[in-house]
């Protein structure tokens, strides 16, 4: 060792969850930048739509320009989201003719705006009427040059909020000071998605599904040939009709010469990626494979693959899929029935949106924030010349690289001999602590929401704040995740409450056996759906401590209260009448014995705040130790950066008070726990 190197820092040895870390709640607030989207100009410059946790979750469109960080379009009394089908999404298209033209919907109203961001003082104007309150919500549209107009999705509740009408309209982008209604295109069903016209604008695909169906259980795609005057005369189905498969298509897209591509899960159950050839009306898969090329129809927008080339010879798509709790970025070529594997620094994809001779790739890695990666392919668009990171979530977060836990893909079997399920389990690390060797520690069990959603392998800084500390921390995607085929994702199916619940309860377990965890400190906490299988297994099974719901359900009959998207979803995960009472947790009160935290926002209309208040109000009357956090103007999950810092630091105080049996290092001034704090520690 040479005079000017210093000996390695000796480790300090402190108990599991006592250790100091630099991650902070500061440090994780302010780096929760959501990205709502990308899109490419008439320019070729990327425009970005990002949400900001400092400005209370306003969201922003944002041009790549010199300086870092990129320049705002939105001007500051606008907020580009949309609440159609309440989970939004689809919220803006950039013109990729018009010259830096926008369309956006304006969170405040909820219409439809149009801006020319060439000039940077120009103003957003309002294309469809005011109804005098956002009851009309609108999402996913389309610009038709044919025709000077924007082909939309539109949810109408004027006559009913909770049984909106939704439609495919088309509004006039040419209008004056008097503003037309806009026209229906397409009506009938009760949910469409994802309008795209060809490039002559002749023809409109589209997706649409029917009640009691979600959109990933049974969907149809159709197209519809559009007359002389702008109307739909003549439509065909492409997909989702044919009695002989099950199946639920979803992000149509058309090819430069007209071809219509499409994903769906039809014979192998997989979401693959489909051809349709018109001229027979049959449908064929272009590239076989045991993956998903996309992610359920939760939020409107989603764009999972490109066609970056096409011709009478061949089509090289732009795609990325996961296969085995894996991403993978590739080119598809059609003629050869081959992808040819893209390799960049991310490696958990989502979106890709095609650039002038470039890819602009959403995702993560293990050690990089939710960033958008440019991919410079070569001449014959089938490698990567080299990809930079143009956006990301948090600038400077590799600076805690050294306390990066590492995800570690696990395997685990389940209730079901033969049948095993997944999750990520993340070690505690930090290169300045140890714990004694004869210490396990203690461990959060994660259940995501959905229940049809995914959990990946991904740099979060939320999960890094609880490792770094000396937590033990484990993410499980239960039967009944997406991501693993359609077999997969009906596990849950009318065994909701069940499936979930004992999954997490079964790796729990798991990471026991296998001396990764302490049995006596096992914590499981949830959001949303998760949230509901946090306090089921907290009310109807004896492995966890203590647990924690974020805006979870209670009550599964409240849920046939909800809203629109989601009010027959409760019919296929439970079968029958008396099942909602039994897997109902405010039913089980007497069964609830350890401690319960719970966080709320006021302004939910997906979860509403009475369930929360109901399983509060029961713990406390049974003297059950319990926690009540409600955020004023909160949703259905929480966006301003002091709401974020305030549940993580109090949901981790909280653990390490009623069941941890250390002191955090962290300076946080802890919540009053009904049933626990007496009078003179509140």
């Amino acid at each position: 060792m040479s005079s000017s190197e210093s000996p390695p820092q000796e480790k300090i040895t402190a108990p599991y969850g006592s250790w100091k870390s630099p991650i902070t709640a500061d440090v994780v607030s302010g780096a929760s930048k959501r990205l709502g989207g990308t899109a490419v100009d008439s320019r070729g410059r990327l425009v970005w739509l990002e949400s900001r946790p400092n400005e209370s979750g306003r969201e922003v469109l944002v041009m790549e320009g010199e300086k870092e960080g990129g320049i705002d379009i939105t001007p500051k009394e606008f907020g580009v989201r949309t609440l159609t089908q309440e989970y939004g999404g689809g919220a803006f298209r950039v013109s990729s003719s018009h010259d830096q033209l926008v369309v956006f919907s304006n969170y405040k109203d909820q219409r439809l705006y149009k801006q020319h961001f060439a000039n940077k003082d120009s103003s957003p104007k309002p294309i469809t009427p005011d109804y005098g309150s956002p009851a009309v919500t609108y999402a996913d549209g389309v610009f038709d040059s044919r025709f000077n107009r924007f082909v939309t999705v539109r949810e109408d509740g004027r006559l009913d909020r909770s049984n909106p009408i939704t439609t495919i309209v088309e509004v006039n982008l040419s209008g004056g000071d008097t503003l037309e209604e806009p026209k229906v295109l397409v009506s009938g069903n009760d949910f469409y998605a994802f309008p795209r016209l060809d490039p002559k604008c002749e023809r409109l695909a589209w997706i649409q599904w029917t009640l009691p169906n979600m959109p990933w259980d049974k969907a149809q795609l159709w197209v519809g040939y559009i007359s002389e005057s702008g109307t739909i005369d003549k439509r065909v189905c492409v997909a989702g009709c044919d009695p002989e498969y099950v199946e639920s298509p979803t992000e149509p897209k058309w090819s430069p010469r007209g071809e219509l591509f499409f994903v769906t899960d039809r014979k192998n159950g997989f979401w693959n990626i489909h051809k349709w050839i018109e001229s027979t009306n049959e449908v064929v898969s272009v590239y076989p494979l045991d993956g998903e090329f996309t992610k359920p129809l939760w939020v409107f927008g989603t764009n999972s693959y490109e066609i970056i080339e096409c011709s009478e010879e061949k089509n090289l798509i732009a795609c990325s899929y996961r296969q085995k709790g894996k991403s993978y970025l590739g080119i598809l070529d059609d003629s050869k029935g081959s992808c040819s594997l893209l390799d960049i620094p991310l490696t958990d994809f989502d979106n890709i949106t095609l650039g002038n001779q470039c890819l602009y790739v959403e995702g993560a890695s293990a050690v990089l924030p939710p960033s958008v990666a440019k991919v410079t392919l070569d001449k014959h668009k089938m490698k990567a010349l080299s990809s930079e990171i143009v956006w990301s979530s948090s600038t400077d977060v590799l600076k805690y690289k050294s306390f990066f836990s590492a995800p570690d893909l696990i395997e685990f079997p389940t209730e079901v001999p033969g049948q095993n399920a997944y999750a990520y389990f993340y070690p505690p690390t930090n290169p300045l602590y140890n714990a004694s060797i004869e210490e396990k520690p203690p461990l959060i069990v994660k259940s995501h929401g959905g229940p049809s959603a995914e959990s990946r392998g991904s740099l979060n800084l939320i999960i890094q704040y609880w490792t770094s500390r000396g937590w033990a921390f484990v993410d499980v995607n239960y039967g009944g995740s997406t991501g693993y085929g359609r077999e997969y994702r009906e596990r849950v199916l009318r065994r909701w409450g069940i499936v979930d619940v004992d999954d997490c309860c079964g790796c729990a377990k798991y990471l026991v056996s296998s001396g990764k965890a302490d049995v006596k400190r096992l914590f499981i906490s949830g959001g949303s759906a998760g949230g509901y299988t946090a306090l089921t297994a907290l009310a109807l099974r004896d492995v966890f401590k203590a647990g924690a719901s974020l805006y979870g359900v209670a009550d599964l009959k409240m849920l046939k209260e909800g809203h629109k998207f989601e009010s027959r979803y409760i019919d296929s995960l439970v079968e029958e009448e008396k099942d909602f009472y039994e897997r109902s947790p405010i039913n089980f009160v007497d069964r609830f014995s350890c401690p319960i935290i719970l966080f709320q926002g006021l302004e939910d209309k997906i979860v509403n705040p009475d369930q929360t208040r109901k399983i509060y109000q029961a713990l406390k009357e049974k003297g059950v130790p319990v926690a009540l956090v409600e955020y004023e103007g909160e949703e259905h999950g929480f966006r301003k950066a002091e709401n974020i810092k305030y549940t993580l630091e109090q949901l981790m105080v909280f653990f390490a008070r009623v069941v941890g049996g250390f002191q955090v290092a962290d300076d946080i001034t802890p919540l009053k726990i009904d049933n626990f704090d007496t009078s003179s520690d509140a």
